[in-house]
């Protein structure tokens, strides 16, 4: 005989109908947790289980200090990938104009750079390297009209990159000009970028940097970068807020 539902699978699912048939307005606060769990007759801890799985899916919001609210549909622009517009892997971070609009402001990034930084498995694999072998870990955080727009982590081989004037990305004589720069100038062609996008949630770091709540929906584009005997000279986690942007590929037509 199966099981019979958790209580707040119930609760959330009573509570997600009642946002739906307008019983409180978008932007409108909740009910105290406390009497939204006496009138279910559950504990707090219950009724906070099936709150924060409507915030998951992006229903309700809570404010700190001030109670859980309907959340406010924010409006999705366009973040164009395209070579067309300059995007063509040379950096971890996205264009600077990162929307459809050619008005958007551009944006600004800020960058830390971690030298000696063991591999991590799952980046030893996308890079051809051994686990714990060091790279150049670069931290990126991107800004649209003072706003947060993404987030980026990249890793650079320090096998590729020792010892010459372009170990770190954002520093030296080609500070932020991009893979692809900054290889040619140590004689490596990148002549690849292969682009995997993924629907994921934000950690608790993502979402403090990005302003949106833990368990948010994100688009999470792994990229990397090759040369021409296919050895990964770069790669990168991009993390974009998927309530905010939709990711756009804009791909050149062959010829023209």
């Amino acid at each position: 005989m199966p099981s019979e539902e958790p209580p707040y699978l119930r609760i959330a699912d009573d509570l997600r109908h009642r946002v739906a048939g307008g019983e409180w307005r978008v932007g409108e606060r909740l009910p105290s947790r406390a009497q939204l769990a006496l009138s279910y007759r559950v504990g707090a801890n219950v009724l906070q289980r099936a709150q924060e799985l409507l915030i998951v899916e992006g229903v309700l919001e809570g404010r700190a200090g001030s109670g859980t609210y309907v959340r406010v549909p924010a409006e999705r622009r366009p973040m164009v990938r395209s070579r067309l517009r300059g995007d063509d892997g040379r950096t971890a971070r996205p264009p600077l104009r990162p929307g459809l609009d050619e008005r958007t402001p551009a944006g600004t990034w800020d960058a830390h750079s971690f030298a000696r930084t063991p591999a991590p498995p799952r980046i030893a694999v996308r890079l051809g390297i051994e686990p714990g072998d060091p790279t150049v870990r670069t931290c990126y955080e991107f800004l649209t009209d003072g706003r947060p727009v993404q987030t980026a982590e990249s890793w650079e081989p320090m096998a590729v990159t020792g010892g010459t004037p372009v170990l770190l990305p954002e520093l030296g004589p080609l500070a932020g000009r991009g893979v692809v720069e900054r290889m040619a100038s140590i004689g490596i062609v990148v002549d690849r970028v292969v682009e995997r996008p993924r629907p994921a949630r934000a950690t608790q770091e993502q979402a403090h940097l990005l302003g949106i709540s833990a368990g948010d929906l994100v688009t999470l584009i792994e990229r990397t970068s090759y040369d021409p005997d296919g050895r990964a000279v770069e790669t990168a986690d991009l993390v974009v807020p998927d309530s905010r942007w939709e990711i756009v590929y804009e791909l050149p037509v062959q010829g023209h």
